[in-house]
């Protein structure tokens, strides 16, 4: 089911996201619905990641998928994950800058700098835990997508010069003056 996406303005986005108990009854198949149904609302948006609070869930669950990137970007064929309550471990203190943009803040883009590696664990779909070394286009993912369970969203990223020129436009996004191809929510 595609779900609509919550844009700026949104108080579920701007909260910090609850750790999933992936031991409570029925939580395995709840997490599998609502990760199915993120798959098919960040796939009918053209993303490449979504957090569970811009599904209006706040709890900590991501997905990403870098695979139809690869074209362009080789090593993110095969990059495909569902995180659930996800731990940055390390991050390197070597850092990049890169244009982003976010489904919750539509035509808006800004160049972030972020640590060029990182160290994560979670819990995949499955429920199985794992620990992964990432780097590139893919670290910068899963970055922008667990900066939204702790309620942040790349445009507080950017200099504070760029954040004043982003103003009116993160103000229109806010009170509904902003058109997308997905269903949004505020």
């Amino acid at each position: 089911m595609v779900l609509p996406i919550y844009v700026y303005g949104a108080e579920v986005l701007r909260g910090k996201a609850a750790e999933v108990d992936i031991t409570a009854d029925g939580a395995a198949d709840d997490l599998k619905k609502l990760i199915n149904n993120m798959w098919e609302t960040m796939e009918k948006a053209d993303g490449v990641g979504l957090a569970a609070p811009q599904v209006g869930k706040s709890i900590r669950v991501l997905i990403v998928d870098g695979s139809l990137l690869a074209d362009d970007t080789p090593e993110l064929k095969g990059f495909k994950r569902a995180m659930i309550n996800p731990v940055l471990l390390e991050e390197s203190e070597e850092t990049c800058e890169l244009s982003e943009g976010c489904l919750s803040i539509p035509d808006i883009h800004a160049s972030v700098e972020r640590p060029s590696k990182i160290r994560v664990s979670y819990y995949d779909q499955d429920l199985q835990k794992r620990e992964e070394s990432l780097e590139g286009f893919a670290c910068r993912m899963v970055q922008h997508e667990m900066d939204h369970l702790d309620g942040i969203l790349f445009t507080d990223r950017t200099p504070p010069i760029r954040k004043k020129m982003l103003q009116s436009k993160l103000n229109n996004i806010k009170t509904g003056k902003v058109k997308t191809h997905y269903r949004t929510a505020k």
